[in-house]
C-alpha cells in the first residue's frame, strides 16, 4: 500500500520529525537556536535546501545513477547537489540580507554537511518514495526542522530571562529542552508512521 504524499508531509513535520525522532542536524540546531531571528533564517535556508535537494537528488538518482548503473556513487553525487544548492542559497542570502548572512556565519555553509539533508535524500531512496512523495517528505522534513529550531529558540529566549542554575546553562539546558520536545513530538507517533 502506497502512503499518500499529504500523509508523508505531515508525518515528516510531526511524527517522524527528522530532528526530534532521528536526531539528524543537531549541531547547527543547538548552536544557532539562541536567537529567534537567526533561527528563522537558518530554518528557512534548511527548508529550501531540503525541499530542493530532495527533488533534485530523486531526479539524479533515478534518471542518471540508476540508468547508468552507478548507484554506488549516490553519496558523492548527493553531497555535490547539496553543496551546489547551499552555495546558491548562501549567495542569495548574502545579496539580499547581509545581516542574516553575518548572523548565521559559519553555520550557513555548514548546511552542506548537515546530516539531516543527506539523511532525507537517503531515506527517500530506502523507502522507495515516488517523486511526489519525496518532495512531500523533503518539504515536511524542512518544515519540521524549522518548527523545532524556532521552538527551541523561543524557549531559550524566555529562559534566558529567568534564573538558571550554573550547571544547566548553555548546552545542558538546550539538550534537556530538546529531549522534552522530542518526547512531545513522539506523542504524535500513534497518528501515522512512515518509517
Amino acid at each position: 500500500m502506497e502512503i499518500n504524499a499529504i500523509v508523508i508531509f505531515f508525518a515528516a513535520i510531526f511524527t517522524s520529525n527528522i530532528l526530534l525522532t532521528n536526531f539528524l542536524g543537531m549541531c547547527s540546531f543547538l548552536s544557532v537556536s539562541k536567537e529567534i531571528e537567526s533561527s528563522l533564517g537558518l530554518g528557512l535556508a534548511v527548508f529550501f535546501v531540503l525541499t530542493l535537494t530532495t527533488a533534485l537528488n530523486y531526479i539524479v538518482y533515478h534518471f542518471i545513477l540508476v540508468s547508468l548503473d552507478i548507484v554506488y556513487l549516490q553519496y558523492i553525487v548527493f553531497i555535490i547537489v547539496i553543496a551546489a544548492l547551499v552555495q546558491l542559497i548562501e549567495m542569495v542570502i548574502e545579496r539580499f540580507s547581509p545581516v542574516l548572512y553575518y548572523t548565521l556565519g559559519i553555520f550557513l555553509p555548514l548546511i552542506t554537511v548537515n546530516c539531516a539533508i543527506l539523511g532525507v535524500s537517503l531515506f527517500m531512496i530506502i523507502r522507495k518514495y515516488s517523486f511526489i512523495q519525496s518532495l512531500a517528505f523533503g518539504a515536511g522534513s524542512g518544515l519540521g526542522w524549522l518548527l523545532a529550531i524556532l521552538t527551541l529558540a523561543g524557549i531559550r529566549t524566555k529562559i534566558r530571562e529567568k534564573f538558571v542554575p550554573t550547571g544547566l546553562q548553555g548546552a545542558g539546558l538546550s539538550l534537556i529542552i530538546t529531549g522534552i520536545m522530542a518526547l512531545a513530538f513522539i506523542g504524535f507517533s500513534g497518528i501515522v508512521v512512515i518509517q
